[in-house]
């Protein structure tokens, strides 16, 4: 695990030294960091934080937006057409309660981000979340249950505010 978040370290601070123009720099680098090659709809703006990069699995036509931390050691799944805003963090690994366990325990637990998800700016995901396709995290959530497809969910922790409708018109 060390080696492997020395190796994250190394890349992740190279691939911040990037800039948005940078664009088939960046899908490069963050194609080694996770271990797969993202698609040409792909795009990341630096800077960029992880734990480890080789547990997260990203769809196509991703865009995560500047200052982002994934800590994926438990597992992260992005799927197609996710929108992440800025500061937004994905949070897979804890520690136990107990006292005398948290130094010695890391608890990994999945997050799975459905198709077509926007996070919004400031949210934070715990581990062991799925987010449903078509969902809204809103902006400073915290986000520590499973969210349904097409939901609007906000506030800390997050709860269902409404659900979304597809015919919706922009106002």
């Amino acid at each position: 695990m060390v080696a492997n978040v020395r190796r994250a370290m190394a890349l992740t601070a190279r691939l911040n030294r990037l800039t948005f123009d940078d664009a088939d720099a960046i899908r490069a680098l963050f194609s080694e960091l996770i271990g797969a090659k993202v698609d040409d709809g792909f795009s990341l703006i630096p800077p960029f934080h992880t734990a480890g990069g080789n547990e997260i699995r990203v769809g196509r036509n991703v865009f995560i937006n500047q200052n982002c931390t994934f800590y994926d050691l438990g597992g992260l799944d992005i799927g197609d057409d996710v929108m992440i805003g800025p500061n937004v963090s994905l949070i897979t690994t804890g520690h136990p309660l107990n006292p005398s366990q948290r130094r010695a325990v890391t608890i990994g637990k999945p997050i799975v981000i459905g198709r077509n998800v926007w996070i919004g700016a400031g949210a934070i995901v715990i581990g062991g979340v799925t987010v449903g396709e078509n969902s809204v995290i809103a902006a400073g959530a915290v986000v520590t249950r499973d969210v349904p497809p097409d939901t609007l969910v906000g506030g800390n922790p997050a709860r269902v505010i409404r659900s979304i409708r597809h015919e919706e018109p922009y106002p």
